[in-house]
């Protein structure tokens, strides 16, 4: 797995409509942990919040994970109410009408979360085993 970021300037023609949350993780240290090494790392976040519940979001492209039949893969790495939201648009795909639908991949959202995770926590020396799966 290697993550691609996408910076704000980017930021409007990478996300779609299909990113959906994989995990809450609720630990207010892990989110300020990653908020730093992210910021040291990319610098400016993809998009600008403006509100309380939500400081930073920070959007990648990945590469080298299988996600046919969708052209690209989107994950996101925010913070939430004060939990570490891990979101990506694995296992969607918008139909002909725009509209959100899932593919054969659906089901393996727990093992590209696991993917994800692991990559995370090397990449980042961060522990995120304190996993609240929706």
């Amino acid at each position: 797995m290697h993550l691609e970021f996408v910076p704000v300037e980017e930021f409007y023609f990478a996300i779609t409509l299909c990113v959906r949350t994989l995990t809450d993780i609720e630990n207010t240290e892990l989110v300020v942990q990653m908020q730093e090494k992210l910021a040291v790392t990319y610098g400016q976040s993809s998009t600008v919040a403006a509100a309380q519940q939500n400081t930073f979001n920070y959007v990648f492209r990945v590469n080298d994970v299988d996600c046919v039949p969708a052209d690209d893969l989107i994950v996101s790495i925010a913070d939430w109410n004060g939990a570490l939201r891990l979101s990506s648009d694995y296992g969607w795909i918008l139909d002909e009408n725009r509209k959100p639908k899932r593919t054969e991949k659906f089901p393996q959202r727990d093992e590209f979360l696991q993917q994800l995770k692991t990559h995370l926590q090397e990449n980042f020396q961060v522990a995120l085993n304190e996993l609240t799966l929706l």
